[in-house]
């Protein structure tokens, strides 16, 4: 029989985001799990596309997540909830790359080769399956290729769908800097790849539901821990 505190999760789900912040903000911490199963696909990516290391990723994932609940009394509702989550994960992921470059500079980027992403699809057809990853794959790494400031709207817009207007409050920049990026970015990749791949977009940079749990996991512990040490600023 699920526990009180799991009906009360599934009871929860529907609300909408800035309701559940305020019932966090009010003492029901639990429900900041539902925020993050919400948007980790949504941060992955976003984290993934900077920092090209999918281990990185999951780390600025935490962190951010981390960051949030320890300022989400901060929080204005002047964009939305998931836009002002997505900056500070964008903003973790940058802050990394700035540190890791400061550190390193003399390091070589990983190869487009060196990294494995699992991909899901419902397709009952192996010979289908492996179609459909292959595309995904190719994808991913003319996506990956992109300069740094393309590659990040390109993967808002295109990949994660979210409106001009979205991208920009996310990056700050404006509006116009975003269409001019996406249409260099779009330019960039070749045409016939992009057409062919591009049904299999939203398959690119899955998280998986074994990740999930596990980043929510290590948030909410981390979460606790912060809130015993008197570390929220709310």
């Amino acid at each position: 029989m699920a526990s009180g505190a799991t009906v009360q999760l599934e009871i929860s789900q529907s609300l909408p985001d800035e309701e559940i912040v305020r019932r966090v903000l009010a003492g029901e911490a639990a429900l900041f799990e539902i925020l993050m199963r919400r948007y980790n696909q949504r941060l992955y990516r976003a984290a993934r596309a900077i920092l090209r290391d999918d281990s990185e990723a999951e780390d600025v994932m935490q962190d951010a997540y981390v960051r949030a609940f320890q300022h989400l009394g901060q929080f204005a509702g002047r964009a939305s909830f998931a836009t002002w989550l997505t900056r500070i994960a964008i903003h973790e992921a940058l802050a990394r790359v700035h540190r890791r470059n400061r550190l390193q500079p003399l390091e070589s980027s990983a190869g487009a080769g060196d990294f494995t992403m699992r991909l899901a699809s419902h397709q009952p057809d192996p010979e289908r399956q492996a179609g459909n990853a292959e595309m995904a794959r190719l994808l991913e790494e003319a996506i990956l290729a992109l300069p740094d400031a393309y590659r990040g709207v390109l993967m808002l817009r295109d990949v994660e769908e979210l409106t001009t207007e979205e991208a920009a409050a996310i990056l700050q920049i404006t509006e116009q800097n975003v269409k001019v990026r996406l249409h260099r970015a779009r330019a960039m990749l070749r045409r016939e790849l992009f057409a062919r791949a591009g049904a299999a977009s939203s398959a690119a940079f899955l998280f998986p539901a074994t990740r999930c749990d596990r980043v929510v996991a290590n948030v909410m512990r981390r979460i606790a821990e912060a809130k015993a040490a008197g570390q929220l600023s709310w």
